[in-house]
């Protein structure tokens, strides 16, 4: 039932018009300690990791200041500086953290947006720091901070831009990005990233990544596997998966690495064997047929409560 892998050239991506990327990246916020609060439980297990997905292909990693915060930059320049010519690292700031009890399961407020102009400009100097580097190829506003216009967050990110201290900017979705915000930002900002909660279940981010194409915006997804209520042992996605003679997991990277030629993803895990399953998932290829039939049935067999979001 598998096609012949995917060609090369649409297993990358080029952000900003000079960053050309793998499609495929690794999220490496669960390699901080618990509660994605202080160094690595492991910090031999999470500098293998690290080192692992480079081997295997991943060239964009995304990490973010209020992981730690600041250790999970810190592990990934322990593990990999200096850095690979073609390795892009992402980070975020404006997001502050309180402990390690502050980012439970969903249904309650778990982070605190701090948009401050000159608290985001310390930021990215720690993230400087942290990270080794005198430049930060793309660096993303980790939550939009009501009490401070988008505009003044996202003008001291172009000011730090025009300093050299920033390549391109981008903007996370904590919880999300609507397409008002992307309008918005993009009157102060040129925007070459979103990164927004999307996955084959959880399609809320839906009209952001439309307009991220029509934009020539890449579309980070975040949470790209869901719960495991999705890829785990009794998921929704376990028993299509194994039609296909794939993982669940590698079948949910696949749904969306076919869903745009925008999205890119970003699946963290701490496992080195987890890692290897999961870079497996660009060599999956699913025709047009089977990627609306997975969809079909992981909408049929949803719960009740959610409303399955139109997919074109």
């Amino acid at each position: 039932m598998m096609r012949p892998a995917p060609p090369e050239s649409s297993k990358q991506l080029t952000i900003g018009g000079d960053l050309t990327i793998n499609r495929l990246g690794f999220g490496a916020m669960h390699l901080t300690g618990p509660g994605m609060w202080g160094p690595p439980e492991e910090p031999d297990n999470a500098i293998a990791v690290l080192r692992r997905a480079v081997d295997l292909g991943v060239t964009f990693i995304d990490t973010a200041d209020a992981y730690g915060p600041g250790d999970n930059e810190r592990i990934i320049r322990e593990a990999l500086h200096p850095y690979p010519e073609e390795l892009v690292i992402s980070t975020k700031g404006g997001m502050l953290r309180s402990g390690p009890d502050d980012w439970p399961d969903e249904g309650e407020l778990y982070i605190v947006p701090l948009g401050r102009p000159e608290y985001l400009r310390q930021q990215v100097e720690m993230s400087l720091r942290n990270l080794g580097v005198e430049r930060i190829d793309l660096y993303q506003l980790h939550s939009i901070d009501p009490a401070v216009p988008l505009a003044d967050q996202l003008g001291e990110l172009v000011r730090l831009q025009e300093q050299g201290k920033i390549r391109h900017i981008g903007i996370s979705g904590q919880p999300g990005v609507t397409v008002e915000q992307l309008e918005q930002a993009r009157e102060t900002a040129a925007l070459v990233a979103v990164e927004n909660r999307y996955n084959i279940a959880d399609r809320v981010g839906e009209d952001a990544l439309r307009y991220a194409e029509e934009h020539g915006i890449a579309f980070i997804s975040w949470f790209p596997m869901g719960h495991g209520e999705l890829v785990g042992p009794d998921g929704l996605l376990t028993p299509i998966a194994a039609r296909y003679g794939v993982t669940a997991s590698q079948l949910a990277l696949a749904w969306l690495l076919h869903r745009s030629p925008a999205t890119l993803l970003i699946p963290g895990t701490t496992s080195l064997t987890h890692l290897e399953d999961n870079m497996r998932a660009a060599d999956i290829r699913l025709s047009d047929s089977d990627w609306k039939t997975i969809t079909y049935e992981v909408d049929r067999c949803r719960s009740a409560d959610t409303t399955p979001v139109p997919v074109r």
